[in-house]
């Protein structure tokens, strides 16, 4: 039972092929506390107290290296090592070395097809879930995927480069077929780039209460004025309108210098309000980059009808007159 317990952790827990876990050696295990070597034998080593490392031998793709493991793993290999019959040595066929293979039983070592053939079927039925799924099998193949996509994805995940290294990979290029980022991982990711919060501002609202409790507001008289800074806009649909970055002066808008405005700013009735409006990448550009591109974007707009109707090219000379007629005055 020891055997086959620590095969199937190593199997869980390893992120190794088959045919590796057949060929790692006695004393793989290695414990490590504050960077000093534990007592290999030690049975009984949490997380918290130190480190398990796993040595891998010379494999398909690189030179023997170790790696971290859990914590349990280790438990599970020494508890076989101390019961473990001794046996004489073996040829590692793919180094030619004469090693002490760690699973090992009466002289012969378990097969690279073991957790295929046995582990796997028997842990399928000890659970009661099928042996296949909509992926296909379930080999021993899947354990090395599943758990490089579950480090790549956890809540401090390992960079692509620290999973080729635990996965013994010789290019990360491998190592991306098996780092599989998850949905929720990608939603994360998503949130945090910060698009939609990056197009998008608030502004405030004045609300009119007296024109709506009086019915005025039904009638078409004006009762949320949008604070654009140099005026107010009482359309609608203000976060529908192309010249909300740059106000065209249609018969919706309001300067803040006129006495209209001032007399908005002196009631008492009014209820402030914050609205969220989203910005095209055009006005989130205006609001980046500065005067060219708010330019750019009010001679785009030149020729978009206002909320009122005339489009700005033809309000332009209307403007003009009005601030002659100002200055005079």
């Amino acid at each position: 039972m020891e055997l086959v317990r620590a095969v199937t952790l190593t199997w869980l827990f390893s992120g190794q092929r088959s045919n590796e876990i057949a060929r790692l050696r006695l004393g793989c295990i290695r414990w490590q506390h504050d960077g000093d070597p534990v007592a290999a034998n030690s049975t009984q080593i949490l997380a918290r107290d130190a480190v398990c490392l796993l040595d891998v031998p010379a494999h398909k793709t690189g030179t023997a290296f170790a790696k971290p493991v859990d914590p349990l793993l280790g438990q599970a290999i020494n508890a076989w090592q101390a019961l473990r019959p001794s046996q004489p040595k073996r040829t590692d066929k793919r180094t030619g070395e004469q090693v002490d293979f760690l699973f090992s039983y009466r002289a012969r070592t378990i097969s690279s097809g073991y957790i295929n053939s046995s582990i796997i079927p028997m842990l399928c039925r000890k659970a009661g879930v099928p042996a296949v799924d909509s992926r296909g099998s379930i080999t021993s193949h899947r354990a090395r995927s599943t758990i490089a996509s579950q480090l790549y994805n956890a809540k401090e995940p390992m960079t692509l480069f620290e999973l080729q290294a635990w996965l013994g990979h010789r290019s990360p290029e491998s190592t991306q077929h098996y780092a599989k980022i998850s949905p929720n991982t990608l939603t994360k990711a998503y949130e945090d780039a910060g698009y939609f919060a990056r197009n998008v501002r608030t502004i405030e609202v004045l609300v009119d209460r007296d024109a709506v409790a009086s019915g005025a507001a039904a009638a078409g008289e004006p009762w949320q004025h949008y604070d654009l800074g140099h005026g107010y806009c009482t359309y609608t649909f203000f976060e529908q309108c192309p010249h909300r970055m740059a106000c065209a002066r249609c018969d919706f808008y309001t300067p803040k210098e006129s006495s209209k405005a001032q007399f908005l700013e002196a009631k008492d009735n009014l209820q402030r309000m914050r609205a969220t409006i989203p910005l095209t990448d055009e006005e989130q550009a205006a609001v980046e980059d500065g005067r060219a591109a708010l330019e750019r974007l009010v001679e785009r707009l030149n020729d978009v009808p206002t909320p009122s109707g005339p489009t700005r090219r033809q309000l332009l000379p209307i403007i003009e007159v009005r601030r002659d007629v100002a200055e005079e005055r």
